[in-house]
């Protein structure tokens, strides 16, 4: 399926794996580089050593194109590009930050530019950095998120009509359907997040997929905007939460509170009560735990019939 995504990264499928912190190691990005989809290793969670490490064995176990995913809020940034443009990578997202900061250093290694936002602003700002796309996450995607709360249903479309390079569509798409229905809005792919978490390559805890797997309507919530806005399942630590903004916490308590390595001992650790448990809405559609590669063709199967019942309306 060629179209502007898949001739960008050189891949078969405009389908982009998300780069989340403690689940897109190398063996997810690669099974689903080699299922015809975008790969990405999410940086987020990783000491520059560990990243040299998930890149050194991505580019063993595949030969299609992948790519790191770097939030630009976490320390040590000029080792994570300086591993990044050292060990070859040719694709690189960015999110939660400037995208002046690193879009032309990037772009002069020779290297693509892929920068995450929430808004319509944002978007214009990005474009402006020079970067090569854009993914636009609407407020139902899983981790931290957007303060203005734009549904993909509204910010696709209207990112669209702003900007000019080509878009991602992110935040509620697990399914070929909702792929189509992004494309159709404006999107020439999509960002796919919360259905790999629950895939067997995922780096995250076995008990955190399976509380993915069970997760019903209304189980995650937006919430600690004051810090950084975050899409958590409501755990214990979510009431906790819950119950210091009741009590009038401060800015300052709400981070003694979070403390230090909360996503870590949530979605990499499986602590299931005191952890962070980041996925989107999204994950009321996802009922099972299957490898990389057969969601990836699921997605496509569904996104071609979907597109066929929808030529005979």
């Amino acid at each position: 399926m060629q179209n502007k995504i898949s001739q960008l990264f050189g891949i078969e499928y405009p389908i982009v794996q998300a780069g989340m912190i403690w689940a897109s190691g190398w063996r997810l990005a690669s099974a689903v580089s080699n299922a015809g989809g975008l790969g990405l290793i999410g940086a987020g969670s990783m000491y520059p050593e560990v990243l040299r490490e998930h890149i050194y064995k991505c580019q063993q176990a595949t030969e299609k194109p992948f790519g790191v995913n770097v939030p630009m809020l976490y320390p040590d940034l000029d080792k994570i590009m300086d591993i990044i443009v050292e060990m070859g990578i040719k694709i690189v997202f960015t999110s939660a930050g400037n995208p002046k900061t690193w879009t032309s250093y990037l772009k002069e290694k020779g290297i693509t530019v892929v920068h995450v936002v929430s808004s319509v602003k944002f978007a214009l700002k990005a474009q402006e950095a020079g970067i090569d796309a854009i993914v636009a996450e609407g407020f139902e995607a899983g981790g931290h998120n957007g303060r203005d709360e734009t549904t993909t249903l509204v910010l696709i479309p209207a990112v669209r009509e702003k900007i000019d390079i080509p878009l991602i569509a992110a935040g509620g798409i697990a399914t070929g359907r909702a792929m189509l229905a992004a494309m159709v809005l404006g999107a020439d792919g999509v960002q796919v997040g919360s259905r790999f978490v629950a895939s067997h390559e995922a780096s995250s805890h076995e008990l955190f997929k399976q509380k993915v797997v069970e997760a019903k309507e209304g189980d995650t919530e937006l919430t600690l905007k004051e810090l950084a806005p975050v899409r958590l399942i409501k755990n214990k630590f979510y009431q906790d939460v819950q119950k210091a903004y009741a009590q009038g916490a401060s800015v300052e308590q709400l981070k003694e509170l979070l403390g230090r390595a909360r996503a870590k001992k949530g979605m990499f650790e499986g602590d299931l009560e005191e952890g962070e448990l980041e996925i989107g809405q999204i994950s009321a559609l996802i009922h099972d735990i299957k490898p990389a590669a057969q969601i990836v063709d699921e997605i496509m199967g569904e996104f071609k019939m979907a597109k066929e019942q929808v030529t005979t309306f």
